[in-house]
This record gives structure tokens, sequence and C-alpha cells, in this order.
């Protein structure tokens, strides 16, 4: 009866051992191993973002290379390759190098991704907007609001206005303006008599 006890506990020890060589070995995506057509957007086993980078080499030949970033992806989206569909609906490219808010100004690029083809469909491009916007201060959604007119304009706008895009767990802050110092009276010199050093006599 023990020996069978014992026979069972190390035949489920083996089992998930084999599971666990499985997974890391089949499952698991690594940055580094990722191709240049599949390596921007995608999010790594470990929760982190991909990053595409070009290097030219000497002979002029340009070589790319896909590694991993310090960018952390919401754990829902680990080991995920970015579709074909989020890639059109978002107005994203394949070959996209680095990881920027830049594209948030552009009008074009916030009408895709606030469209409900990206917006809705395509949430690991949603969260990396999202934090980006939220890196300068803006908060995603008030962008997408204002994108009918002059996203440039309107992330100026959001900046300026001190909605401030709030932190995890943390709700959004207001600024106010703050109330001017009172003046104060400037004092007013006047010129005196040069003191004369009082005479001492000689030694």
């Amino acid at each position: 009866m023990a020996s069978n006890i014992i026979s069972l506990w190390s035949l489920v020890a083996t089992i998930l051992a084999f599971a666990l060589v499985v997974q890391g070995t089949l499952g698991g995506i690594e940055c580094e191993n990722l191709s240049h057509e599949t390596c921007a957007f995608a999010v790594s086993s470990a929760g982190k973002r991909c990053v595409l980078e070009k290097e030219v080499k000497r002979s002029g030949l340009e070589a790319y290379t896909c590694k991993t970033s310090e960018i952390e992806a919401d754990e829902k989206l680990n080991n995920h390759i970015e579709s074909e569909e989020c890639i059109k609906s978002c107005g994203l490219e394949r070959k996209s190098f680095g990881i920027s808010s830049d594209s948030l100004l552009e009008s074009r690029f916030t009408k895709n991704l606030c469209s409900p083809q990206c917006y809705q469909a395509c949430p690991n491009v949603v969260d990396l907007y999202f934090n980006l916007a939220a890196g300068e201060g803006v908060f995603l959604p008030k962008l997408c609001e204002a994108q009918g007119g002059n996203s440039r304009r309107g992330m100026a706008e959001i900046k300026s206005s001190g909605i401030v895009a709030p932190a995890p767990g943390v709700h959004s802050v207001k600024f106010t303006d703050a109330t001017p110092p009172e003046p104060f009276n400037p004092v007013q010199f006047t010129t005196a008599e040069p003191t004369v050093a009082p005479a001492y006599p000689p030694y």
C-alpha cells in the first residue's frame, strides 16, 4: 500500500516536471528568437515588450535584431505576437523600431488607434499606447475624445489642462491655478553720510 502511494507521487512529480520542461521549451516567447516580421508589438513570456532594432553594417547592409525591453505589458498579454488585423486596424507597421510616444502626435495615427476596430479589439496595442500616453501625462481616452480635431493640439490642450493619467490605484488629479503671492513693498535705501573712523592717538 505504502509503495503504491510512493509510486503514485513519483508519477505525479515526473508528469509535473515534464510539463514544466515542455512549457519552457515550446510555449515561451523570447524576444531574441523572434524574426523582424513578428518582433514589433510582441510581448515575451516574461511580460516584457519586444523591440525591433536596426543596425547598419560596414558593408552598408541593414541587420535587424529583436531585443527584450524593460517595458512591461499587462500580465494578461504575456506570450503575445500581434495579429495582422490589429497591425492594419491600428495603423501600425511591422518594421517599427523602438518604442516611442511620438506617433500619438500624428492625427492619422490617433484616428486609427481610437477607432473601434483598434481600441475595442486590440488590447495589446491599446495597453502599450495607454502607458506611453500616461508617461507624457496624457489620459488616452481623453486624447481619443479630442482626436476629432487636431491631435497635436488636442494632446497639448490635455497636457495643459492639468488632467493627468491616473497611476494604478490612484484617482485622476486636477491641478488648479495657484494664487499668486502677495506683492511686497520694496525696501528703500537712503544715502547717509559716510561714517568716519575714530581717530586713534599715534603710538
